[in-house]
C-alpha cells in the first residue's frame, strides 16, 4: 500500500517534501504532479526502480523516458547542447515542453533510446516538482501517468490511488492535474521538429 501525501500546490510543506525525497532515494517509485500531467518518477540511476516504473506504465525500453531537471545547467549534464539549442531551451524553460536531445555518457545506457542514443529532458514549471528536485539535489527519471491500454492520463490523486495503490511507494496529491501532456520537440535533427503538440505553446519555439 502506497503512502499518500497531500502537499499544498503553492506552499509545499517542507516536512512532506523531505519524506518524499527519502522515499525516492530509497528506491521508491512515486506519482507526482507537474505543470502538465501527473507522472511516475524515480531515481534515474536506480535500475530496479526504473524497471518497476516501466512495468507499471506498461512500456518497453524503446519508449522514451524523460529526465526532469531543475534548470538548464542540469540539462547540460545529461544532453549535448549547442548554442542554438541552448537559446531555444532558455526561452521556454521552465515550462511544459519535453526536448529530445543527444544523451551524454552521464545517462545510463538503459535510459536512452536503444537505437538513437537520445533522451527526453524537461524543466517543469511546478513548485512541488521543483521543490522535490531541489531537496533531492538531483534529477529524476519520469513518464506520463497513462495506464496501459488507456489514451488519457490520470489527473486525480484519488484515482491514481484507486488504480495503483499497491504498486507505488508514494502518491503526492498536489491538486488536479492536466489532461494535456507536454509538447515534445526533437532537437537532434537540425531544425526543431514537433513530435507532439501538447500544453506548451509552439509559437514560442518558432515552429
Amino acid at each position: 500500500m502506497s503512502q499518500f501525501f497531500q502537499i499544498h500546490p503553492d506552499n509545499p510543506q517542507a516536512r512532506l517534501i523531505k519524506q518524499a525525497a527519502t522515499i525516492v532515494r530509497d528506491g521508491g517509485v512515486i506519482a507526482m504532479p507537474t505543470d502538465s500531467c501527473y507522472v511516475l518518477a524515480c531515481r534515474l540511476d536506480d535500475k530496479d526502480a526504473v524497471t518497476r516504473m516501466r512495468q507499471i506504465r506498461g512500456v518497453d525500453d524503446k519508449h522514451h523516458l524523460t529526465i526532469l531537471c531543475r534548470d538548464l545547467s542540469e540539462i547540460a549534464q545529461y544532453a549535448r547542447i549547442d548554442n542554438r539549442q541552448y537559446r531555444l531551451l532558455k526561452a521556454v524553460t521552465p515550462g511544459a515542453y519535453t526536448f529530445i536531445l543527444e544523451a551524454t555518457k552521464e545517462v545510463p545506457r538503459r535510459l536512452s533510446h536503444p537505437s538513437r542514443k537520445t533522451i527526453g529532458l524537461r524543466v517543469p514549471d511546478h513548485i512541488i516538482a521543483q521543490t522535490l528536485l531541489a531537496e533531492l539535489d538531483e534529477a529524476v527519471i519520469a513518464t506520463t501517468l497513462i495506464l496501459d491500454g488507456q489514451t488519457e492520463p490520470l489527473t486525480d490523486a484519488e484515482d491514481i490511488r484507486a488504480h495503483l495503490d499497491t504498486l507505488l511507494d508514494l502518491i503526492i496529491d498536489g491538486g488536479a492535474g492536466d489532461l494535456i501532456a507536454t509538447t515534445v520537440v526533437d532537437l537532434t535533427t537540425g531544425e526543431p521538429e514537433l513530435i507532439r503538440q501538447g500544453r506548451g505553446d509552439i509559437r514560442a519555439l518558432g515552429i
